[in-house]
């Protein structure tokens, strides 16, 4: 039996499912750079750059294993632009008794592949995505008959299942999460570790003149490009960071710093997100580095923390929840997404330095994104579905399946609390204890009210009133609702008045 394989330019793993069973002496590899992937929404420069290089060395390292790849590259002169497509021209170019393909990280492709054996006619296996850690069949049961879904008691449940940082039945060091220890704001003397990147070779160049050339109008630095593009050096960038940055990472997870855009943080996430690294080895070093006592356990329980519960929790909502899932707005926000997400050009100097560290590295560490960039969009009423867009597009990790249930439930409660408990809403204060940002900004933190006041201290204040009726019986919000009804009568008013001068500005476009 003749096999076509479609491999997808999220899937560059050697064991993904889809090559499970490969035989080289009749199987074929069908790998598609298409257009239709490249600007459904108007991705960063520099994440085109890495799926597609990684995509050609993957190519090549499976010719180099004696693999028959059939491959077409964006500007083949007749790339039809879609996977349909594409595949349609495969079949004919040559016939197969069978195609394979494991499933994508995106409901609207999955659909899209159920149509295929109709479509056409030739029969298609979509095997499961076994790269993850925990099945959709696993999943459900979790899920089943809860009320809520918590991470925190998936991740327990996980924890057990994997064996990882336990004793026996119960938690490494008695206790489950040591997040209350990651939150520290970074002294200003300590030095952030230096961090390997990696030069472009001569494919990857050529990639760069091809994404400069056919996305000229997309966001994002071109120049700056230095992620890992294979495997060999996406491993190395795993030992680097466990023996460089792993140490302190738990300590520092929550800090930011004007001009230092990665501090202690993994950048590990785009290599999981394509295939690069699996998660199973990520954590199994972070484990080993722990068992050899180079780091603390708070730091590696944080970290598997991120992977084996929030990483495979989103991954699980947003399998269980799509499609609809995507259409809720809890809390009826409507506001087009401002200019300044894009240009960076605000005064708010948090806002304007996380777009800017965005532009030059298609990325950004999470508490930038949740805690400025989200929290911003989330006090201001921005509606979901454009902020979505905008984090699929200008980040190098993002895939919808992790992209949609982190903005839309995490950083926006437009879901209403199934992800997350409650708004990860935040006044100045918290910006200002966990960054530099706020010295030198055009506005102050600690001024709560007027031309100075930082915006988002009004604009906490008025998120809660204008959203009382949706918040107000949430328990985790108690604490500041009855802050809130402490204020006098004439400080909410002078609230209300701050906050609407200031989107009135925002939705006529005015520098704010």
């Amino acid at each position: 039996m003749k096999n076509l394989r479609l491999v997808l330019g999220d899937q560059l793993c050697r064991d993904v499912s889809a090559l499970e069973g490969l035989d080289a002496a009749t199987d074929v590899v069908l790998m598609v750079e298409v257009r239709e992937e490249t600007t459904y929404v108007r991705h960063h420069r520099q994440k085109i750059v890495l799926i597609l290089s990684a995509m050609r060395h993957f190519a090549a390292m499976l010719r180099n294993e004696g693999v028959a790849v059939d491959y077409v590259s964006l500007d083949a002169e007749q790339n039809t632009g879609s996977f349909s497509g594409e595949l349609r021209r495969a079949l004919a170019r040559q016939p197969v008794d069978r195609v394979i393909a494991t499933e994508p990280g995106e409901w609207r492709v999955l659909a899209m592949m159920r149509g295929w054996e109709t479509g056409l006619g030739v029969p298609v296996e979509i095997r499961e995505d076994t790269r993850f850690l925990c099945s959709h069949e696993r999943f459900r049961r979790w899920a089943k008959g809860r009320k809520s879904l918590r991470m925190e008691f998936f991740y327990r449940e996980m924890r057990r299942e994997t064996g990882w940082l336990m004793r026996g039945q119960e938690p490494e060091g008695g206790r489950w999460n040591y997040d209350t220890e990651n939150r520290k704001a970074l002294p200003a003397d300590l030095e952030a570790p230096r961090r390997r990147r990696f030069t472009p070779d001569a494919l990857t160049r050529e990639v760069i003149d091809l994404v400069r050339e056919h996305c000229g109008d997309h966001f994002g630095d071109l120049d700056g490009f230095d992620w890992a593009v294979t495997r060999d050096d996406a491993l190395a960038a795993l030992g680097e960071f466990v023996a460089g940055s792993l140490p302190r990472f738990g300590d520092y997870q929550d800090a930011m710093r004007d001009g230092e855009d990665f501090l202690f943080h993994a950048l590990l996430s785009p290599y999981l997100n394509i295939g690069l690294l699996t998660p199973r080895e990520v954590c199994e070093a972070a484990l080993e580095a722990w068992r050899g006592e180079r780091v603390p356990l708070a730091a590696a329980e944080g970290f598997v923390r991120q992977i084996l519960g929030w990483r495979e929790f989103v991954r699980g909502l947003y399998w269980r929840l799509m499609p609809d899932y995507a259409e809720s707005n809890f809390l009826d926000a409507r506001r087009p997404l401002p200019a300044f997400y894009w240009t960076g050009e605000t005064r708010m100097r948090c806002v304007r330095a996380t777009v800017e560290a965005t532009r030059r590295n298609a990325y950004a560490h999470h508490i930038q994104r949740l805690m400025i960039t989200g929290n911003f969009a989330l006090l201001a009423g921005i509606a979901p579905a454009e902020v979505e867009e905008w984090y699929l597009a200008v980040y190098a990790d993002a895939f919808e399946w992790v992209e949609l249930p982190n903005t839309h439930g995490m950083a926006l409660h437009a879901d209403g609390g199934i992800l997350g408990s409650k708004p990860y809403a935040a006044s100045g204060a918290y910006i200002d204890r966990m960054s530099d940002y706020c010295a030198g900004c055009a506005y102050s933190p600690k001024v709560k009210l007027g031309a100075k006041a930082c915006p988002f201290n009004f604009l906490y204040w008025h998120f809660l009133i204008e959203n009382r009726e949706c918040l107000g019986k949430n328990p985790r919000m108690a604490m500041p609702y009855r802050t809130l009804d402490r204020m006098s009568g004439e400080r909410r008013d002078a609230i209300r008045r701050d906050a609407a001068a200031f989107l009135e500005a925002l939705d006529a476009g005015r520098m704010v």
